[in-house]
């Protein structure tokens, strides 16, 4: 990824990406994004990269040979280690509505960052809230206390996360109001569109920040506003 969008992705939130991802479709209706309140670990920060993908369970014990659950675990861990940086762990809980298993916790977290990953995404739990690692943030989608019988049971594989599908590899903006997935075809121009948004965003909130602002400047402002839309 480009250093310089990076550093401008990370900077800001995801709604943004959402609506300068409609800047430069030039329509409104994208809808590449999550659905539901998730629980966001650091909230004041974002996180960005691409998806390492993974499917996992704790419902109900493994029916597999314990060998071949350690192998796909460990299979699991090397593909993590091994993302493209910047990476996000992309995490569908195939219990979902019903998820009961934390796999997200302290160990896997520090894990996790050691690899240099960005942070993590899941429709499933996230817990041990006061010893997560900072700047290893997780948007789950609930907190409880137990790991159940957690075990991976995909890598690599396409996921569904409250309602966004992921492909391993996509680029992903993630932070407490949840994730987007961002079309390959807008990466080159979502800088400028990003760039255009505030400076037009700015016609609105600069005057309805004076003092003073009543309904006359209201209607300027907004005037201005419509028309740098269009």
């Amino acid at each position: 990824m480009d250093p310089t969008l990076f550093d401008l992705l990370s900077r800001i939130d995801t709604p943004t990406v959402c609506n300068a991802i409609e800047v430069v479709q030039g329509k409104r209706g994208f809808h590449g994004f999550t659905r539901g309140t998730m629980v966001c670990t650091e909230p004041g920060r974002a996180v960005v990269g691409h998806a390492a993908t993974a499917q996992i369970a704790a419902l109900a014990p493994p029916t597999e040979p314990p060998e071949v659950i350690k192998a796909r675990r460990m299979a699991y861990y090397k593909a993590m280690h091994d993302a493209p940086k910047p990476s996000v762990a992309v995490i569908e809980d195939l219990d979902y509505p019903n998820c009961v298993g934390a796999y997200w916790g302290e160990i896997n977290t520090t894990i996790h960052k050691g690899f240099g990953m960005s942070g993590a995404l899941t429709n499933g739990v996230v817990r041990d809230l006061g010893d997560l690692p900072q700047g290893f943030p997780v948007i789950a989608g609930s907190v409880g206390p137990s790991h159940g019988y957690v075990h991976v049971r995909s890598v690599s594989q396409p996921v569904r996360v409250m309602g966004l599908a992921v492909r391993q590899g996509d680029l992903v903006h993630v932070d407490r109001h949840g994730a987007v997935v961002v079309p390959p075809e807008v990466i080159g121009s979502l800088a400028a569109a990003i760039r255009k948004l505030q400076e037009t965003e700015r016609l609105v909130l600069d005057p309805a920040r004076t003092p003073g602002f009543d309904f006359a400047a209201f209607e300027a402002a907004w005037a201005a506003f419509e028309a740098a839309r269009t």
